[in-house]
């Protein structure tokens, strides 16, 4: 089956509208949050805080977290390589940056636009995709986890649960990164409960590819640019706090920041909204920080992370859009040439249960 056959012409129906909106009822949702804790502890503090940072220190905000979107995008192209699949480095570039335009949608929706995008460009099946999600989101975990781990360890200050969550963060990122130890994971599951059969075939049959992560030049390489772009939203954070006067320390920042955003991921909420902001303004204020200044450094930081890498992804979806929409020779790109499926990739697409699933 060629890359031609293997991706259908047509797309899937499009939920873009319902995914702006729900995406502007959470950053409303946000906004209002904020604003009704600075009306109730003194709006014209808050305000002044606001109003006291530069344009320029808005646009070093900025740039440090696209130190952190460049630097993971790069770790996604490093991914696609290790998985043989026919990308090239603008190509990912784009598909990762264009995948947080849904980064507030719920169920992780830019993950799968992402997929999208390559099952359009390479004929690869979403079976064959699905290992570089789950290494990419392996890759973050792990590399939260080992910056709140080295934060808490310089930090003056203890913050309660953080070692619980950054112990969590870095056994999950162990788990789905070793096959054999996440298919048996899987199996015990789904013998014990008899959920979602389809879930966990797929699941299983991905975990056959993610051995590749588990190879120290991999794991080196791929740790060292998450903790890289992670650090550099970090001090992003850290710069913050002194511009607003707070009196916090580096990597008491760093803990802060790190653990309020896997605690904003663990609510389930889309993009942690509401959790990890929540946690920052009630650490802060532990850390003798007042509440205007804790609430202005949260509104700030979330919009020159979170909410600048959706307006980012909004910038590059339609292009991406439109670009995996045509034929790779329209592209003037190379039909790939390991995008061909062996009799048991066509089998594995085919069916939605995984054979073994029986089995359990």
């Amino acid at each position: 089956m060629t890359s031609e056959s293997a991706v259908s012409p047509s797309s899937p129906p499009s939920h873009k509208w319902r995914d702006i909106v729900i995406m502007a009822g959470i950053f409303a949702l946000m906004i209002l949050g904020l604003a009704g804790l600075a009306l109730a502890t003194g709006w014209a503090e808050t305000k002044a805080h606001l109003i006291h940072l530069t344009g320029m220190q808005i646009c070093i905000l900025l740039a440090l977290s696209m130190v952190n979107y460049l630097a993971r995008a790069i770790r996604w192209h490093f991914f696609t390589r290790q998985m043989k699949m026919p990308t090239y480095f603008l190509q990912s570039i784009r598909h990762y940056i264009g995948g947080f335009a849904m980064s507030a949608t719920p169920g992780r929706v830019g993950e799968l636009i992402r997929m999208r995008w390559i099952k359009r460009e390479t004929g690869w099946s979403f079976d064959k995709i699905a290992p570089l999600v789950l290494v990419d989101r392996a890759a973050d975990l792990a590399a939260m986890a080992i910056i709140l781990g080295i934060a808490l360890y310089f930090s003056t200050a203890g913050i309660a649960g953080a070692v619980p969550v950054a112990s969590f963060a870095l056994l999950s990122a162990i788990v789905f990164t070793r096959p054999a130890l996440l298919a048996k994971i899987v199996t015990i599951g789904y013998r014990s409960t008899g959920l979602f059969p389809r879930l966990m075939g797929k699941v299983r049959r991905a975990s056959k590819s993610l051995g590749f992560f588990s190879h120290p030049v991999t794991f080196s390489i791929s740790s060292g640019l998450g903790i890289l772009g992670w650090m550099a939203e970090g001090y992003a954070f850290y710069v913050l706090l002194i511009w607003l006067e707070s009196d916090v320390t580096f990597w008491t920042a760093m803990a802060i920041f790190v653990f309020s955003t896997l605690a904003g991921g663990l609510t389930g909420a889309p993009g942690g909204v509401g959790g990890a902001e929540v946690a920052i303004v009630a650490l802060l204020t532990l850390q003798g920080t007042p509440i205007d200044s804790a609430v202005a450094a949260t509104l700030i930081i979330r919009l020159v992370t979170l909410w600048f890498a959706i307006a980012l992804g909004f910038v590059v979806f339609p292009f991406a859009e439109r670009t995996t929409a045509r034929p790779a020779v329209e592209r003037h790109e190379p039909l790939p040439q390991c995008g061909r499926f062996s009799e048991s990739d066509q089998g594995d697409a085919s069916h939605n249960i995984d054979p073994n699933i029986k089995h359990f």
